[in-house]
């Protein structure tokens, strides 16, 4: 058994300096458009009170392509800027559910460069891929295998801030399900060790950022003592985001290897439904927390059960797991997080703060069946 779903490839490529110099155009056209059609789409909400649709902003593109000084827009391919606007659209569609905040302009130096390229946009021939307005295939680095016979739907082109390109394909293909287990288990979350399960194990945390603080840090000095706008400096920021980028692989490798583990192993994984956007807020852990990225972790165990026919469980964030004994349900009294053993006044038993926690999400999440 199995299910058709889309999953998306990603892989490194190097252009050539005409592929650069068109992608870096696109880039720069798609944020153009985007921030253009936000601001009107702006200003008739708060002044005339009315929504703008998708229609009504591709017609204001087609306008905007006929201007003397928006000319240029004509130079690139119109897909990328079309599914522009589309992004805007699921953006506003999003805000108006209450489902996220209120899009916000793309910056030049900060927004995440990238250009999407639908079916009409790209041409893909025995494995080699040619975007619009290019005349030589991309050169991919094939770190691993396109599903075979797969047909890509939708391709998108990206540079990170360390000047890596890469390129992500987006096919449908059969994922087919893990064979079923009785083995379930339960996580609690922590910094010391980064997943603590209900078998006992503790998975300690990597501590990616703190690994390379001392490199984060000489990199950051050296750009701020570079003149703004010079050359010098541009390269010191590529410095620090060739750093950046080296702690976010290394953590990403590991989430990726850890959340595949628990996945395969388990049949019920109960995690803690953490709010992490409001423990980040607690200025004396938010770069621990940041560095524990949490959210990713969950991220992955809910696509990955999802695909291979796990059942993912969430637990309230309310529930005492790390008070209560697990032994005979007695809650404990205040207990700071320099707390890591106790014992229950109730039963006498001596509990690990974190083991006790992860079987107790266990017991709430199989309750919650």
């Amino acid at each position: 058994m199995g299910a058709v779903v889309k999953r998306a490839f990603k892989y490194r490529f190097y252009p050539t300096p005409e592929q650069a110099a068109e992608l870096s155009r696109t880039f720069g056209c798609v944020r153009l458009v985007y921030n253009k059609a936000l601001e009107e789409r702006t200003r008739a909400y708060t002044v005339e009170g009315r929504k703008v649709s998708y229609v009504e902003s591709s017609a204001l593109l087609t306008e905007w392509k006929r201007t003397e000084g928006l000319a240029f827009l004509n130079e690139v391919s119109s897909v990328p800027l079309q599914q522009g606007l589309r992004h805007l659209q699921a953006g506003f569609a999003n805000f108006f559910a209450k489902r996220a905040k209120y899009p916000t302009f793309k910056s030049k130096k900060k927004s995440h460069k990238s250009a999407e390229y639908t079916r009409s946009g790209f041409r893909w021939r025995e494995g080699a891929l040619t975007l619009a307005k290019m005349t030589q295939p991309l050169n991919i680095v094939w770190s691993r295998r396109l599903p075979e016979g797969a047909e890509p739907s939708t391709v998108t082109a990206s540079q990170d801030a360390a000047g890596r390109w890469y390129v992500s394909i987006l096919v449908e293909t059969f994922i087919a399900r893990l064979p079923t287990t009785d083995a379930v288990v339960g996580v609690d979350a922590g910094m010391t060790s980064l997943v603590t399960l209900s078998t006992g194990e503790k998975v300690a945390n990597p501590r990616h950022e703190r690994r390379d603080r001392k490199r984060l840090a000489r990199a950051q000095r050296d750009l701020s003592r570079k003149a703004k706008g010079s050359n010098n400096r541009r390269k010191a920021r590529l410095k620090v985001a060739r750093v950046h980028a080296r702690i976010a692989d290394r953590r990403r490798d590991f989430l990726h290897k850890l959340t595949t583990r628990l996945v395969r192993e388990n049949q019920t994984v109960v995690i803690e439904d953490l709010s992490v956007r409001n423990m980040v807020k607690n200025h004396s852990l938010a770069r621990a927390i940041s560095d524990a990225a949490w959210s990713d972790m969950r991220g992955m165990l809910e696509y990955k059960c999802a695909w291979y026919g796990r059942e993912l469980i969430a637990v309230d964030r309310w529930f005492p797991s790390s008070k209560l004994c697990s032994a005979c349900g007695t809650v404990a009294g205040r207990m700071p997080l320099n707390v890591r053993e106790w014992v229950c006044v109730n039963c006498g038993v001596t509990h690990d703060r974190d083991v006790n926690a992860a079987k107790n999400n266990l017991a709430a999440g199989l309750a919650e069946r």
